[in-house]
């Protein structure tokens, strides 16, 4: 699915730059359209180039205040561009556009108006027939000053009239039905995050370990016999010796493994309804006995209303 992206740009190298750089995101070249307007300035006067200028936009779907700027901004010397884009680089390509110094249009149209602009293209078709002027191409009729019904040789009596009195003069003319579908298209976003962090932590134990000393004493007891022959070295000298000896605590550590803390993701699928609204052109066709039809994408319908007597 593609959508239709357009940007308005006060130089022509300005555009040109984001072109390429839309060519090079992977927008095939033949998908960009330039249109160059005027340096004629805005002097009210609609020229050839004016004509051909307008006429090159009248395709573009857009709605006709829309139409009516980007015309303007033509007219002054500016450069619009469009491209058609798949949904998945739409917002890369705006970013682009908006990069390259894309014109913001309110902002620009406010100006304009505190210039005196009244809010139509210069070279567009003014006066009492703008719905006529569109269907022509929106620069098939031309003057240099406001045209009036008697200047044309349309009547007042309704845009279906004006057309169809065209049509009459110059061959078939047809007024386009247009309708917006909805396109619904899918991408991934960041709804959430889980993060398992380890460190190490310190705490305080302690055991219970039972320890064996040893110690020497000495002892004196009084003693009263006589002297045995084994006893005639006592008087030489002798030494005895004994060790104490105590146990003494040994810590070592070891660490092991006791739990695990992973992460698992889990898919699942939801089902979301997207409501947005959608356009639809109707068309009006009245006849000179009364007889009006309205013929759109919704259908057709007739209804008869009584002429007045003149």
């Amino acid at each position: 699915m593609t959508q239709t992206i357009t940007a308005m740009y006060d130089t022509h190298p300005e555009a040109v730059a984001a072109q390429g750089k839309l060519v090079t995101l992977g927008i095939p070249a033949g998908a960009i359209k330039l249109i160059s307007g005027t340096q004629a300035g805005t002097t009210g006067t609609t020229t050839k180039a004016d004509e051909g200028m307008w006429g090159s936009i009248k395709d573009f779907f857009m709605p006709e205040e829309d139409r009516h700027a980007y015309g303007e901004g033509l007219n002054r010397g500016g450069t619009m561009l469009s491209a058609e884009v798949d949904d998945a680089h739409v917002h890369a390509a705006s970013d682009i556009l908006e990069e390259h110094g894309s014109v913001d249009l309110d902002e620009r149209e406010a100006t304009w108006r505190k210039e005196g602009w009244d809010g139509r293209a210069t070279g567009s078709t003014t006066g009492t027939a703008p719905v006529a002027a569109a269907a022509l191409g929106e620069g098939a009729i031309s003057s240099d000053h406001a045209a009036t019904p008697r200047e044309t040789g349309l009547h007042s009596a309704g845009p279906s009239e004006a057309a169809a009195a065209h049509g009459t003069a110059t061959g078939t003319d047809y007024i386009p039905v247009v309708e917006e579908r909805l396109n619904v298209g899918k991408r991934m976003v960041d709804s959430g995050r889980v993060r398992v962090r380890s460190y190490a932590a310190e705490k305080n134990v302690s055991e219970n370990v039972t320890l064996h000393d040893e110690t020497v004493s000495v002892d004196r007891r009084v003693v009263d016999r006589a002297v045995t022959p084994g006893d005639m070295a006592l008087f030489e000298d002798k030494v005895i010796e004994a060790t104490e000896m105590r146990e003494q605590a040994v810590v070592s550590k070891d660490a092991r493994v006791v739990g695990e803390v992973g992460i698992r993701k889990d898919a699942g699928q939801r089902v979301e309804t997207v409501t947005d609204k959608v356009r639809h052109t109707e068309v009006e066709v009245e006849d000179g006995r009364g007889t009006v039809s309205r013929t759109g994408t919704t259908g057709t319908t007739t209804e008869t209303t009584p002429r007045k007597p003149v």
